[in-house]
């Protein structure tokens, strides 16, 4: 299975499942070792943040050299030049460093190959679940799941994933919502729904979660950015969902002069209304 570069999916994959390791090492030290810094955003950076974007980004420069990286750990290239690009990297290199310090395990290596202003292949890897998801446009959606391997030198299996079909009109949606970034609006949005069973999840495990079909709607009506969930939308989108803007319901798209994604909601595969 190819992408329109010399290097395979699995190559993208193997970097954020050694980045997840590089992770592990840190999360398994005792927290006064975690280097914990306040960004100029107010949000978190430790040593694991650090050593996994040098990690990600030494290995994606030596599979594809001549494709630039965006990454929330690396200085932002001015838009003058971004917009130029037509093959680029969107990496997270720890989605979820709240999650992270609390250690609950709700964190992902999100790693995207972008053309243009659309995702083309996504990787999302949870080290502490031992689960990778990834997509390649038009091929489909996959988990790689070590946690289900009883032979670690066994080739890793790749199994197809779907979200779940529903109606908004459905009772008992699963809606997923954020450990850390709730608002009135999305509270709002979730009260339209017939006896929602609402989970809060941490990181892009919640996309994770309507692209395996175990939910079926996440609303993210509060801030983010491009790395955040480049990855996951074209897992989602391969997977038979959207990630569509919020109210207007256009795709959401990359290679922005502003960093920051507008609202959005995830949505499954969901019947439209008759």
């Amino acid at each position: 299975m190819q992408v329109d570069v010399d290097f395979r999916p699995a190559d993208v994959i193997e970097i954020a499942e050694a980045a997840g390791r590089a992770i592990l090492e840190v999360y398994k030290s005792h927290e006064d070792d975690w280097g914990v810094v306040v960004k100029s955003d107010h949000s978190p950076l430790t040593d694991a943040d650090s050593k996994a974007n040098a990690l990600i980004c030494s290995e994606l420069a030596r599979i594809a050299p001549h494709v630039p990286i965006v990454s929330e750990e690396t200085k932002l290239v001015p838009y003058s030049v971004r917009k130029g690009y037509q093959l680029w990297w969107c990496v997270d290199p720890l989605d979820g460093t709240k999650e992270f310090i609390k250690r609950n395990g709700q964190f992902t290596v999100n790693i995207a190959l972008v053309k243009g202003d659309r995702p083309i292949l996504g990787v999302v890897h949870t080290p502490c679940l031992k689960k990778t998801h990834w997509a390649v446009a038009g091929k489909g959606a996959f988990l790689r799941d070590h946690s289900s391997q009883s032979d670690s030198s066994a080739p890793p299996e790749d199994k197809p994933i779907r979200a779940a079909e529903y109606s908004d009109a459905d009772p008992g949606l699963v809606i997923m919502g954020s450990l850390s970034h709730s608002t009135p609006e999305t509270e709002k949005f979730i009260g339209q729904f017939k006896e929602p069973k609402v989970e809060a999840m941490g990181s892009s495990l919640k996309f994770m979660r309507v692209a395996e079909g175990s939910a079926h709607v996440y609303p993210r009506l509060a801030p983010t950015s491009e790395w955040d969930t480049c990855a996951s939308q074209i897992i989602v989108e391969e997977a038979g969902g959207k990630v569509l803007q919020w109210p207007s319901q256009e795709p959401v798209v990359y290679r922005k002069e502003n960093i920051l994604n507008p609202h959005f909601v995830v949505f499954g595969a969901r019947k439209e209304a008759q």
